[in-house]
């Protein structure tokens, strides 16, 4: 991405809510809490919460990538005056400066200049277009079965109507006549020689006779899209699926970028995690512990399992019951019944008569003489 003359104009730090000096940990955090918020699918028919989410997609896109961020904070410390934007005049050193030289100065800085091969879009030769990075939020029995799906999100795009040629359909660009497709010229200073983007083609190499009157001839158009994805079975919180090409549209011919979908799995009431492996508790009752039994355990998918107890299980005793764990393709886990002696709080009399009479018939025998007291 170039600098951008919008950059001037934007706090990007105020859209996110933290101050210019804020680490990359906390920008992040920032970001997902607000998209989360402003999310379309959140907030479906609203139109403030759209450009909000919109606005918030924007900041992140720059000052959430490193190298973005070194350009955004530059101009905004050179301010208009040094960009030669509306308002400025001579640059640094007396030389005044055109409106394209900004991305040429930045990327002398930051080593990426018109000719360098750069992610700049005012570079000769393609550029490959922006990872993208969203989320996507499952329930808990999805993100084990999987699904088909959709993401949402709001980013640039190739422009529906010329399909990124920039050119009015029906018709074609053509070669820069003034820099022969290169996308920039030189100006020889004597022991310097300049390069920068063509002031005819704006970089691209090609011109624009009738512009597309959608995109207005830059071939991009910043929109809400819908991309289908197939969420595989298994997927943990947190995890990350490419979508290859899927990304920020390229510049110059160049290849679309890659969209990162992060898995954001909700909790379960009844079932954890553990890798491959499920987890739940099962509640028994003292006579069951004490004497076995066979007892009925959910299972996250199909019918209850009959689980037998053998006779003195301890409180917190774990079985495995294989195969009904999350599905995998060396093998689906297991289920991991962990049972917890229930202790009733109320007894009948009959109940209290009964415990009575089991303390007495027992040999005194104390569970603490291990420790000495």
């Amino acid at each position: 991405m170039a600098p951008q003359r919008e950059w001037l104009d934007k706090d990007y730090y105020r859209v996110l809510g933290v101050s210019d000096t804020a680490p990359a940990k906390e920008i992040k955090a920032a970001y997902r809490k607000l998209s989360r918020e402003y999310h379309p699918d959140a907030n479906p028919g609203d139109s403030a919460a759209e450009e909000r989410f919109k606005e918030v997609s924007a900041a992140y896109e720059v000052v959430g990538n490193a190298e973005r961020r070194k350009e955004y904070d530059e101009v905004r410390r050179l301010g208009p005056a040094a960009a030669g934007f509306p308002g400025g005049g001579a640059g640094p050193g007396g030389f005044t400066f055109q409106e394209g030289d900004l991305g040429d100065l930045l990327g002398g800085l930051f080593g990426h200049g018109a000719g360098g091969g750069g992610r700049g879009r005012g570079g000769r030769g393609p550029h490959r277009g922006q990872d993208l990075e969203t989320e996507l939020h499952l329930s808990f029995e999805d993100a084990v079965a999987g699904l088909t799906t959709a993401v949402h999100l709001t980013s640039d795009a190739s422009c529906h109507t010329c399909s990124g040629s920039g050119a009015k359909p029906g018709t074609v660009p053509h070669r820069c006549e003034t820099c022969g497709g290169q996308g920039v010229v030189s100006d020889n200073q004597g022991l310097f020689s300049f390069s920068t983007p063509c002031p005819a083609c704006g970089g691209r190499g090609v011109t624009v006779d009738d512009p597309c009157p959608t995109c207005r001839g830059t071939g991009v158009e910043r929109r809400a899209r819908e991309v289908k994805m197939r969420v595989p079975a298994g997927v943990s919180d947190g995890q990350r699926i490419r979508l290859k090409g899927r990304g920020g549209p390229g510049a110059n011919g160049g290849p679309p970028g890659d969209l990162y979908v992060v898995m954001r799995v909700a909790a379960h009431p009844v079932f954890g995690r553990k890798g491959k492996d499920l987890t739940v508790t099962v509640p028994v009752t003292f006579p069951e512990a004490a004497l076995g039994a066979d007892i009925s355990v959910p299972t996250l998918q199909g019918p209850p399992v009959t689980l037998r107890i053998p006779p003195g299980t301890r409180s917190g005793r774990t079985f495995r019951v294989k195969d009904k764990g999350v599905p995998a393709p060396s093998g689906a886990g297991s289920l991991l019944a962990t049972v917890e002696v229930a202790v009733p709080t109320k007894l009948s009399a009959a109940e209290r008569k009964a415990l009575e009479a089991y303390r007495a018939a027992s040999d005194g025998a104390s569970p603490r003489e291990h420790l000495g007291v």
